[in-house]
């Protein structure tokens, strides 16, 4: 939502449009940490001011050894996929519908105070909410000056976050380049080098993948990685020239634009697979995400004839398969319109055919809530229940930027939609507990 469409509003012929009482469950252990631990050692480490990331590398030794001793095999860490691609957390089948937290750690990069994420995440916990996808980046160039000038401060921030969603038990899902042209614009080349490997673009996204996925992925709340935020959707548009990113030399872009800052489907699917590989190198098992929408529903047509046309549902769903290339291992869109509706059909059969779980990584309504607007989020809820979607993400949580429209708190008038989360993400747990006692 705060990305590709923040420059690609008005295409055609696709226009997108963008007091709690919930429950309060109790999380079951092994939805956060392994179940080989009895009560007394993970309730240790829940109560443990000290990330376990942080814990020094001769203890965490020291526990593999003693569990491969004890013949307690580890559970892979976070989200993964099984061999027919059900979505797994802690090696057990998982649903569930968290929410975009988009500034839990942008908004420390400011200047200016930054409102604390403590009481937040709280809340999140309180009503059952399991985890936040966020950004885990600046969005602009501007916003990384903290990075290039103090690595080690910007790290620490970060692990703020990381810390406090450890606290409150909510997974995480970081995403690492938010916007498309902030990189390129850091290193001083065309968008068109996100499709070349050697290039500075693809070197400094390795770079910063090693020192986030390396810093960050013995925590319980790292879920998975994802890349960044709709690549997708400005990639091969037939009226590019109008759609190049925006320029803010104030904000450290580039001062013009040209012909190769315009995206394509080749480009982004290199970068895509440059990330994934890079992540594979540090973390053998998380999930990784493309953090793409669902392609347009003329992307086919705009990849091998640069016009609009409308695509079949097995161009279509080629477009989305080739768009989340391996090794990741899952599949991403998004739930705003009767187009993207539509399409989840399509994109169910196609975690069918590549065993890839999918991710609604962002839905919502904007606006004041209305009857109909309430009508159509319950829509969203019932698509994604329908079509036995595993994860899904509310846009937006908690962020100031939008709160005209889109922002969800627990306290605000737009609260009712996190309740209807809640509800949701209860009824799954219970199902799931009554299966377990069944057998």
């Amino acid at each position: 939502m705060f990305g590709a469409n923040h420059f690609c509003q008005t295409l055609q012929p696709m226009v997108r449009d963008k007091n709690l009482t919930g429950t309060n469950p109790t999380e079951p252990r092994d939805v956060w940490f392994s179940t080989s631990m009895d009560s007394n050692e993970m309730n240790g480490l829940a109560n443990n001011r000290t990330s376990p990331c942080m814990l020094p590398l001769v203890i965490r030794v020291a526990l593999i050894l003693s569990m491969v001793a004890s013949g307690i095999a580890a559970e892979p860490p976070g989200l993964t996929t099984s061999g027919d691609g059900t979505l797994q957390l802690r090696g057990k089948p998982f649903r569930g519908i968290g929410v975009n937290y988009y500034d839990a750690f942008v908004r420390s990069l400011s200047s200016t105070p930054a409102r604390s994420i403590d009481p937040a995440f709280r809340a999140l916990a309180t009503n059952g909410i399991p985890f936040a996808r966020f950004a885990a980046c600046g969005y602009w160039p501007v916003d990384w000056a903290l990075y290039q000038t103090n690595r080690s401060e910007y790290f620490t921030r970060l692990a703020s976050v990381v810390n406090i969603a450890e606290k409150h038990r909510i997974g995480l899902i970081p995403s690492l380049f938010w916007h498309q042209a902030t990189i390129s614009d850091l290193v001083d080349e065309p968008l068109d080098q996100w499709g070349n490997p050697s290039s500075l673009t693809i070197d400094f996204m390795r770079r910063y993948t090693r020192e986030v996925v390396t810093r960050f992925k013995d925590s319980p709340a790292i879920w998975a990685w994802e890349f960044g935020n709709e690549f997708n959707l400005p990639a091969d548009l037939p009226n590019a020239a109008q759609h190049r990113p925006p320029v803010h030399p104030s904000l450290g872009t580039a001062s013009s634009r040209s012909k190769r800052d315009e995206l394509s489907h080749d480009m982004i699917r290199i970068a895509l697979t440059e990330f994934a590989k890079e992540v594979r190198r540090h973390d053998p098992q998380r999930l990784i995400l493309s953090g793409n929408a669902f392609p347009r529903p003329t992307a086919w047509h705009q990849k091998h004839e640069k016009r609009w046309g409308r695509d079949s549902a097995p161009q279509w769903r080629e477009m989305l398969l080739a768009d989340n290339p391996s090794p990741i291992e899952s599949l991403s869109g998004r739930l705003y319109s009767t187009n993207d509706l539509a399409s989840l059909p399509w994109a169910v059969d196609a975690t069918r055919t590549a065993k890839k779980p999918l991710f609604i990584g962002e839905f919502g309504v904007p606006g004041a809530l209305t009857a109909e607007s309430l009508a159509q989020f319950r829509q969203w809820l019932e698509a994604i229940e329908t079509h036995q979607v595993p994860l899904a993400a509310l846009w937006v949580y908690d962020f100031d930027g939008q709160s005209a429209d889109w922002n969800v708190s627990s306290d605000n008038s737009r609260a009712p939609l996190l309740r209807l989360i809640a509800e949701r993400n209860a009824a799954w747990r219970a199902a799931k507990s009554d299966a377990s006692g069944s057998k």
